[in-house]
């Protein structure tokens, strides 16, 4: 199963888009389209690629808009760029989402004692290759970090790119602590204070902020696909998410976008243009001392 994409609007601006296409061309929803398992019978999940290792802007699936594109996120107007935390420069991982789950706002979870964040199971790829935005990645999940972010639970699957050349060293969230010293303590220290710049306190972190291990972590995921089939068959309230797809839902669903509706929704922006400059203090340290 492949999957392209088509970029719209101009890039590092609030019109810049990325819409996704399966391998007939077909405009489809990352968010609902894109299967959750590559491989089921090996617990192989597709990751959709939101933001390369060791970049700043903050892209992320648009779960508010039709298809589902992905966008950058804006603060008070502008548009949002991570701080580079010292010693940390942008993401220190390539940052995405698993399809076809999403983290339920009614749901209180028992573990974290927080309800979900609204969006798809977020997830951090530890292996070699820096990937590109929008690209569909198949991941070997290793474990899972409980962040409660703002009084919300936000899971942070951990996990490898099944292409990677050191993938196969790679079974549990052990083998990232042996083979990776130091990145999961990185990992907790980079979500602990990369608001803080914003004026916002460290966040806080579930099961005294320990990673817990593979089998935890699919079956944290398989919840969340629960909660999604639940969405998309409308018998959770959906809110201000936008559920419609090209794939999922028959044609008698309010969910369901035809391919008119879907090239409207990509119409509407202009095709890709010359990229806009990206502001200089975007490169700035921040640095404060740790509590």
């Amino acid at each position: 199963m492949s999957f392209t994409v088509e970029e719209r609007g101009i890039p590092n601006s609030p019109s810049y888009r990325i819409f996704f296409k399966d391998k007939e061309g077909k405009y489809i929803s990352p968010f609902h389209d894109i299967p959750m398992y590559a491989d089921e019978s090996k617990n192989v999940f597709h990751m959709v690629v939101e933001v390369p290792r060791w970049t700043n802007a903050k892209m992320e699936i648009a779960t508010k808009d039709p298809l589902n594109p992905i966008k950058q996120d804006m603060k008070k107007g502008k548009l949002r760029y991570v701080a580079n935390v010292f010693p940390h420069k942008g993401y220190i991982w390539n940052y995405g989402a698993i399809p076809q789950t999403w983290e339920d706002p009614a749901h209180k979870d028992d573990d974290t004692g927080c309800c979900g964040d609204n969006d798809p199971i977020d997830v951090c790829e530890i292996g070699t290759k820096v990937c590109s935005r929008g690209e569909v990645i198949k991941v070997k999940v290793l474990g899972v970090l409980a962040m409660i972010d703002e009084g919300e639970t936000d899971w942070k699957v951990i996990a490898i790119n099944v292409e990677d050349p050191e993938a196969n060293s790679f079974n549990n969230i052990g083998d990232v602590r042996r083979l990776k010293p130091g990145y999961l303590e990185a990992t907790v220290d980079w979500f602990k204070r990369y608001k803080v710049p914003d004026g916002k306190p460290e966040n806080r972190f579930a099961f005294n902020e320990e990673f817990k291990d593979k089998e935890f972590a699919v079956n944290v995921i398989k919840s969340t696909h629960n909660f999604w089939k639940a969405l998309v068959c409308q018998k959770s309230n959906a809110g201000e998410l936008n559920c419609k797809n090209t794939c999922v839902s028959t044609a008698d669903s309010p969910f369901c976008c035809s391919p008119d509706e879907a090239q409207a929704a990509v119409g509407e922006l202009c095709p890709c243009g010359k990229a806009d400059t990206i502001p200089s203090s975007v490169d700035q340290w921040f640095y404060y001392e740790r509590k």
